[in-house]
């Protein structure tokens, strides 16, 4: 097959992509690189490019606020298939999009509110404090903070944009903390298989907890198969605190890292093989309407690696 896989900078040396760009090619596939970030992008001659048949997919590896998924969006208008299926990416990208979407298919997620600058959440009530506030458009924890009071929103503000790159001029989202042990469950969801591993909470960073794989609760499985059928995605990873009153969803990440994950490389780069060539045989996305994927049942050889 012909791939092209969109980069940013952030992830230049992380095994993901790296090393599944490495393993495709050993399979023999042609897998290009392009890095959104630093070069140039001829937009008007993009149909022509998709319809020159140069790559049977892109597969997108970026931060949440990066240029990447605005390439990818326009490629898939002209008919490209996108992994994940990118109307299922924009539905995960924006964090208080994401909690309409997961509530309206009946998600446990908490209670949101959003706003464009902290001090605007001095109108939630106080009996939904400690709240955590966070960049809409986050990613890797990076920025999120844990407010006690209400006259707390507006400190340590500007330290919190510059550990996120200067997200200071986008949207805020908030929710009430969910009493938890201080560490986060991270479910990743590799071609049907589920994956959950243990560790420590960025809200929490005095614990001493090891990134470990866990055993996965069935009531957090079934959440998280949910996700992905409510999103639309294939490669997912799900952030779940276990709260008194149940599991809770705090994050959903396209494409994650899918550490701890055994074989990752492979079932991970099998699943981009079998996505690409699903998405191929389908119509083409033409306009974007909302959320929609080109998922299917898995048979046991493409869920491990040497799909070829």
């Amino acid at each position: 097959m012909r791939l092209c896989f969109l980069v940013e900078e952030q992830y230049r040396h992380d095994g993901m992509p790296r090393d599944v760009i490495a393993q495709l090619r050993a399979w023999g596939h042609q897998v290009d690189v392009e890095w959104p970030g630093r070069s140039m992008i001829r937009m008007s001659e993009l149909s022509e490019v998709v319809a020159a048949g140069r790559h049977d997919a892109w597969v997108l590896k970026t931060v949440s606020g990066g240029p990447g998924l605005t390439l990818l969006e326009a490629a898939a208008t002209t008919g490209l298939t996108t992994v994940n299926d990118v109307r299922a990416i924009r539905g995960v990208r924006d964090k208080a999009l994401a909690a309409v979407l997961a509530r309206s298919g009946g998600l446990p997620v908490p209670m949101t509110y959003a706003a464009a600058r902290a001090e605007e959440f001095a109108a939630v009530p106080e009996v939904e404090y400690p709240l955590v506030v966070k960049p809409a458009d986050g990613s890797s924890g990076r920025a999120v903070r844990l407010v006690e009071r209400p006259e707390q929103l507006t400190a340590g503000v500007a330290a919190a944009s510059d550990s996120a790159g200067g997200t200071d001029a986008g949207m805020l989202i908030a929710q009430p903390y969910v009493p938890n042990s201080g560490t986060d469950l991270k479910v990743y969801c590799v071609a049907g298989e589920l994956y959950a591993t243990e560790r420590c909470s960025p809200l929490h960073p005095d614990q001493a907890v090891p990134e470990r794989q866990v055993p996965l609760p069935a009531e957090v499985a079934r959440i998280a198969t949910e996700v992905g059928a409510v999103f639309g995605l294939d490669l997912y990873g799900v952030d779940v605190l276990l709260g008194p009153d149940g599991p809770m969803v705090v994050d959903i990440n396209d494409f994650p890292s899918f550490r701890q994950v055994p074989d990752a490389v492979a079932r991970v780069s099998a699943a981009v093989l079998r996505l690409a060539r699903r998405g191929a045989a389908c119509a083409p996305v033409g306009t974007l309407p909302f959320i929609g994927h080109q998922r299917g049942s898995w048979s046991a050889a493409e869920a491990v690696g040497g799909a070829r």
